[in-house]
């Protein structure tokens, strides 16, 4: 074999899997978690031999098509982590992460979701978790924050953010940032009633 056709052969290999990874993220961001990967190699041109060639489970494949969100997430928590006045970082943290997570289903399903074979990315949502933890921490210390909030609260205001149904992204996004100015009023110790953003009308809203 000579160089030149191992290194087409190569090319292809690299060209099928930025296909099946572009197509994955795509697909579990709209459609959730549930896409078959016989469905993801159709949309990707290849065979199911091919996506179990670059990703031994579908966990595998979760973890490589999720890793710059959980990046993303990461980022955000450790901003808030930074901010001078805690209350003020779990605000943005709330926010930020209802919006990333209204507009992408999967990485929503995943961040919230056991992935007992996925290490890497429970690895790296666990040390996320962990300063999300010490955050929490801080924000009871300086008063707003109720007392008796705990993590899986975020993770039940999560669970129902990404249930919104909308017509597009933008208003997903919308109707999240209503959500999460109720969620954080609802997470204050002391609730001081304010403007909510405006409302989007829903498909239920049409009823």
């Amino acid at each position: 074999m000579t160089a030149q056709v191992i290194t087409k052969l190569r090319s292809d290999a690299r060209d099928n899997r930025g296909r099946i990874l572009a197509v994955a993220r795509a697909a579990f961001a709209t459609e959730g978690l549930d896409v078959p990967i016989r469905e993801i190699a159709r949309r990707a041109e290849v065979g199911v031999a091919t996506v179990y060639r670059h990703f031994r489970t579908k966990e595998a494949l979760l973890t490589e098509a999720f890793a710059e969100q959980l990046a993303s997430c990461s980022a955000v928590v450790a901003e808030g982590l930074a901010a001078e006045d805690p209350w003020r970082g779990f605000r943005l943290v709330i926010e930020r992460l209802m919006e990333m997570h209204a507009l992408d289903r999967g990485f929503a399903r995943a961040f919230t979701s056991q992935l007992p074979h996925a290490d890497d990315f429970v690895a790296d949502r666990d040390r996320t978790l962990r300063m999300l933890h010490e955050l929490v921490r801080r924000a009871k210390v300086a008063g707003p924050l109720r007392e008796d909030f705990v993590l899986e609260d975020i993770s039940l205001a999560l669970m129902a953010n990404e249930g919104i149904r909308a017509e597009s992204p933008a208003m997903r996004v919308a109707a999240s940032r209503r959500f999460a100015a109720l969620m954080l009023q609802s997470f204050q110790a002391n609730p001081v009633p304010a403007p909510l953003p405006p409302a989007v009308r829903l498909p239920l809203s049409r009823a």
